[in-house]
């Protein structure tokens, strides 16, 4: 039978599911995401360097759940039921935003947020390798984060619709935002569990998991060089600040973000396929050069129409290195413990934004934005060293039960 090509060719009806599962999800997030630090600074009056330690905990906190979640979602079998919650959870957790009167509350709503990411997120991303060959598993990855990120140019949008019909009331657009969650968090229920799921969960006993230690060295070394990054990459909270910074008001901050995530969602099947054709390393590698280049913009930026460019560049870092990063995670260990291999993955990335906002907030507020965006682009640059010169790394996959 031959293969067949496009924007959806090949994929399964499982990977399609799942992407319109992230759509209306990520709808729902991002009416949020970039009102949030609009909202804490001007209407809670939150300092800058609270905004960066909300998100901080926030992303900590999905972080650690992805192992745990992972790990459990390999030794069980199971997969969509995390999926389902995870997705439940989030949603239900957005409207306690909109009753606080400090930013303490917000933080505790985030982080039930961040509770049902993590829960989800590393059982969902394993269902799409389970259903997709090696040789099309960039690619399938790019489907989803491009549904997802498609999620993030509507979500922005509808709020700047919503926060003009109801006058600029914040706390309303909050409550609503909990709607297209609750609908993708239905649609988890079109989505049957995997074969290597259902086998496992078949069977007399789950099956054996990898311990921790014994992870393929390969896969260790990628998330060592990964490190250095994930230390120096702070929320997105912070660019969207930097747009206020420069004077651009609700609206159009708004809309940079959208061009963003606009960016993000058309070139993800991109990189995607890129990615298995040329390799994921040397994707991700070009990815993080992109970043510190922009980031380095930010920085030093004192146009305000620079902004645009800089936003939309940006869309094609996240591109090259979201999917792609997940799918150079599976590759390396082996079908066992895939969703063990995510979660370690987001766990190492989750944790290092706790330390990598909380210092772009002290930064920001001790030396100057520069010194935040600084810091960002100096951890890229020394994570695309890592990923270009660790050996095992330069040999390829590690993976022997794909």
């Amino acid at each position: 039978m031959q293969r067949r090509t496009g924007f959806l060719g090949g994929l399964r009806p499982e990977i399609v599911r799942l992407g319109l599962v992230s759509f209306f999800a990520d709808v729902s997030s991002e009416m949020l995401y970039p009102i949030m630090p609009i909202f804490l600074a001007t209407v809670l009056h939150a300092p800058v360097a609270a905004i960066g330690l909300i998100e901080g905990i926030a992303e900590a906190v999905a972080s650690l759940l992805k192992s745990v979640f992972g790990r459990i979602s390999d030794r069980t079998g199971r997969r969509r039921p995390f999926v389902l919650a995870g997705y439940t959870i989030a949603a239900l957790s957005k409207p306690l935003i909109a009753l606080a009167r400090s930013w303490p509350l917000v933080l505790v709503a985030r982080a039930s947020d961040r509770f049902g990411k993590g829960m989800r997120t590393s059982p969902r991303d394993a269902l799409l390798a389970d259903f997709t060959p090696p040789a099309e598993r960039a690619r399938a990855f790019g489907w989803h984060r491009a549904m997802d990120t498609a999620g993030a140019v509507v979500g922005p949008l509808l709020a700047l619709a919503l926060i003009s019909a109801t006058r600029d009331d914040l706390r309303l657009v909050i409550v609503l935002s909990a709607i297209p969650g609750l609908v993708g968090a239905a649609l988890v229920l079109t989505v049957r569990d995997s074969r290597v799921a259902a086998g496992a969960a078949s069977g007399p006993r789950a099956p054996p998991a990898i311990p921790l230690r014994r992870m393929p060295r390969p896969f260790l070394a990628y998330l060592a060089a990964w490190a250095p990054f994930a230390v120096a990459n702070s929320s997105d909270v912070f660019l969207i600040l930097r747009a206020r910074q420069l004077g651009y008001g609700t609206t159009a901050t708004v809309l940079l973000y959208t061009t963003y995530n606009a960016v993000y969602s058309l070139s993800s099947p991109v990189f995607g396929q890129l990615a298995d054709r040329w390799g994921r390393r040397q994707v991700l590698v070009g990815g993080l050069g992109v970043f510190a280049l922009v980031y380095l913009g930010f920085a030093l930026v004192r146009a305000p129409a620079t902004l645009w460019a800089l936003f939309g560049v940006y869309g094609l870092y996240i591109a090259a290195t979201d999917g792609v990063g997940k799918a150079y995670a599976v590759e390396l260990v082996p079908e066992s413990v895939r969703a063990t291999a995510v979660g370690m993955l987001g766990t190492v990335t989750g944790l290092a934004t706790l330390v990598a906002s909380t210092t772009a907030g002290l930064l920001w507020e001790a030396v100057g934005p520069w010194a935040a965006f600084a810091f960002g682009a100096a951890g890229a640059l020394v994570s695309a060293a890592g990923l270009l010169l660790v050996p095992s790394l330069r040999r390829g996959s590690a993976a022997t039960s794909l």
